[in-house]
């Protein structure tokens, strides 16, 4: 993997929601000849910009962005689907003369971008409708059951109900007659792996996070969430089971949406729901920082930090 001396393919900003990512990236376009490159499994989908904090237009517009807008919210985009188009696009970039920018929150695609992919069989249409149909007549424990008897570690890490996951896993057992853990262990060719400057923002103050956190969500919902999607459930065929609207924010208004509570809960458990995904994206690049060499840990809550990240690109551009 790549090493702190050798110059980058690519600089990686990442950090937990409300951590200062987008201001930092915006004020690099405007010192170096970036293209952004979103690491945000939201901002993939069209229609939904309050509720992920889509950059504006207005910031699109100072200088290209990439990965926003893929996709509609009934659809689905993984993170294989992220590492080719990231990898793709680092290097068109690259051929223009200009700075990748990687920059969001999604800790899992950087994984994928950094440490490569197993070699899983592609979701196979007809098997997993044959599994959705099981599950309809059996629900989705007796699933899970089944994937004890077959394939007792993966069951054992999945909950009863998590469909999705319990999906699959019998999907890949199923297809290749190995279990999960085997499969994982057949790597991709990871040859094309660029290398990166990671710089991790990190607040060393998590209640100013926490604060910040509850501020957003609060003017999130000022500026129309609930009308977002309201909009999005008469326009799309949507389910509260898809990838879309299990994105924090939009799940908590979807149940406000059908009554299952009031506004005030609303607030409440979408401002709880950010606290944990923060907390998630925190650990995550903790355990970054400790095995990957090319991280560089930056306190978020600086009063210089657009300046601190600026300095600390430019370095890593200078190796």
């Amino acid at each position: 993997m790549s090493s702190p001396s050798i110059r980058p393919d690519a600089i990686a900003l990442i950090g937990p929601t409300a951590s200062g990512k987008t201001a930092c990236a915006l004020d690099l376009a405007q010192h170096l000849p970036c293209e952004i490159i979103s690491i945000d499994s939201a901002l993939v989908f069209r229609d939904m910009d309050i509720g992920t904090a889509k950059p504006t237009r207005e910031e699109q517009a100072s200088c290209p962005h990439h990965l926003i807008d893929l996709i509609d919210p009934t659809d689905a985009y993984s993170a294989a689907q992220f590492r080719a188009d990231a990898i793709r696009l680092i290097g068109e970039i690259r051929a223009r003369g200009n700075v990748p920018l990687l920059a969001g929150g999604t800790m899992l695609y950087l994984k994928a971008l950094h440490d490569g992919l197993s070699d899983l069989p592609q979701a196979d249409a007809d098997l997993r409708a044959e599994i959705d149909a099981e599950a309809r007549t059996r629900g989705w424990p007796a699933l899970h059951a089944d994937l004890a008897r077959i394939d007792p570690a993966a069951a054992a890490q999945l909950k009863p109900n998590d469909a999705q996951r319990i999906q699959r896993a019998l999907e890949i057992v199923r297809l290749t007659g190995r279990s999960l853990a085997e499969n994982y262990a057949q790597r991709e060719d990871d040859s094309d792996t660029p290398t990166l400057a990671i710089l991790a923002l990190e607040p060393s103050d998590r209640s100013v996070l926490h604060t910040r956190i509850a501020l957003r969500f609060e003017q999130m919902l000022a500026a129309g969430l609930l009308a977002e999607v309201a909009a999005l459930r008469q326009r799309y065929a949507l389910t509260p089971e898809m990838p879309s609207m299990r994105c924090v924010g939009y799940r908590q208004a979807w149940e406000h949406l059908d009554g299952d509570y009031d506004w005030v809960e609303l607030r409440d458990r979408g401002i709880y729901a950010t606290r944990q995904l923060a907390k998630r994206q925190i650990t995550w690049q903790r355990k970054f920082a400790a095995t990957w060499p090319e991280v560089t840990r930056i306190d978020s809550l600086r009063n210089d930090l657009v300046k601190t990240v600026r300095d600390e690109a430019l370095r890593a551009l200078a190796a």
